[in-house]
């Protein structure tokens, strides 16, 4: 998990919450206050956060899919955005940090990769509903609402035919995560996600898988929970 909203240690993850260039039709969403400074402030205390690699979850489940636009929900330092539009995807990246989108850029620039990054989170970027072939959240710290609202964000975004693909660490210690002074059950899950899934959608994969990452944040976590579904109309 990357995004926190409230003051103290911030969570282990992908930050997913700021503002960004305007688009038609936005999704119905609540502004919160996304935590950008914090997530500004552990960016600058490291050269690099994360592996510079893209998940090994999105380059499964996606390679074999026919590139289209994509939404890479929390980009941080833009590994998956980059290597999404390398094959082909129109792709737009949302991150709240300006620190990390700012290193994301750059590496866009060393791969002469395009990729349209918005400064903005999940609830706050103004997306068009229905817009993308792939969302992508890669251990996005969204947090629970009574309304689901980054829940329903999610769903909204992908187009009829498209896929959802939302990926989480497994078997987080609660004990730890609350010394750090947050709760990972504030925040959204895959299975938060899968329970909005109506018959609109078609499940391809909902499991538990092990995880194998050598370096970089993250690298000390041994499993996912990994959702991917098709929106059927």
């Amino acid at each position: 998990m990357r995004k926190r909203t409230t003051r103290g240690p911030l969570p282990p993850g992908n930050s997913t919450g700021g503002t960004g260039a305007r688009q038609r039709d936005p999704l119905p969403g609540t502004a919160t206050n996304n935590g950008a400074a914090e997530w500004d402030e552990m960016y600058a205390g490291s050269e690099q956060v994360w592996s510079g690699q893209p998940n090994a979850v999105l380059v499964a489940e996606v390679a074999q899919l026919r590139p289209g636009r994509a939404l890479d929900v929390g980009c941080g330092e833009g590994a998956d955005a980059v290597w999404l539009a390398g094959q082909g995807w129109d792709v737009t990246a949302l991150e709240v940090s300006q620190v990390a989108l700012k290193r994301a850029e750059r590496h866009a620039q060393d791969a002469r990769a395009e990729v349209q990054w918005v400064h903005a989170g999940l609830v706050e970027a103004p997306l068009q509903a229905g817009a993308f072939d792939l969302v992508s959240a890669q251990y996005p710290a969204l947090l629970r609402t009574p309304r689901n609202d980054a829940e329903r964000l999610l769903l909204a975004a992908v187009a009829p035919g498209g896929v959802l693909l939302v990926v989480h660490h497994a078997d987080v210690d609660v004990e730890q995560s609350n010394a750090h002074g947050f709760d990972p059950a504030d925040y959204v899950s895959p299975s938060d996600v899968a329970a909005l899934l109506g018959e609109d959608w078609q499940v391809h994969v909902n499991e538990r898988r092990p995880r194998h990452v050598a370096t970089g944040g993250g690298a000390h976590h041994t499993h996912d929970l990994v959702l991917r579904a098709e929106r059927l109309r």
